[in-house]
């Protein structure tokens, strides 16, 4: 599936999808990837993706993505950019919007629930799972934080505070 016909690739009918067993995968950029840019310190680079549909032991509809690629994402201590490398497994089980999700598959950490009204958007689903499996906050291992006024180390303002605070003991 070409970068073009993916932008505007919809599973039409989740649930027929899965039933018989279809799949689909493509390559995007990561500078389609809009809602990721929060989070990058560039967009450059592909994601490749495919989605299978299959029914599991109840029945039930599944859909397996799962996505490779590199992200640049941006350090939170230093701001720079880190390599970081996007292995996403996922399966998701299209539930009908105001259907009720019942309790045993909400604790069950292998299977998401998402809700479906109609349409499917690939990009969109793409996006949501890699958006899911960032890291919170991430870091180099080892970075120079960054310094204000060209270099210079600052003193805390509670440098004082913690030196007043160990003179009144004795």
């Amino acid at each position: 599936m070409s970068e073009q016909s993916v932008q505007s690739s919809y599973i039409a009918d989740p649930f027929r999808f899965a039933a018989e067993g279809r799949s689909l995968s493509g390559t995007v950029a990561v500078a389609r990837l809009v809602r990721l840019a929060d989070a990058l310190a560039d967009d450059s680079g592909t994601v490749v993706f495919g989605i299978v549909g299959r029914l599991d032991a109840e029945r039930r509809p599944q859909l397996r993505l799962t996505a490779q690629g590199v992200l640049n994402l941006r350090c939170q201590r230093c701001l720079g950019a880190i390599a970081w490398p996007l292995q996403l497994d996922s399966v998701l089980q299209p539930v009908r919007s105001g259907q009720p999700i019942p309790e045993e598959e909400l604790e069950d950490d292998e299977v998401d629930a998402i809700e479906v009204d109609g349409e499917l958007g690939v990009l969109g689903l793409v996006e949501d799972e890699i958006l899911l499996a960032l890291p919170i906050a991430p870091r180099h291992q080892n970075c120079d934080s960054l310094r204000p006024d060209g270099g210079t180390v600052k003193e805390s303002p509670f440098a004082k505070l913690s030196a007043l605070r160990g003179t009144g003991k004795n």
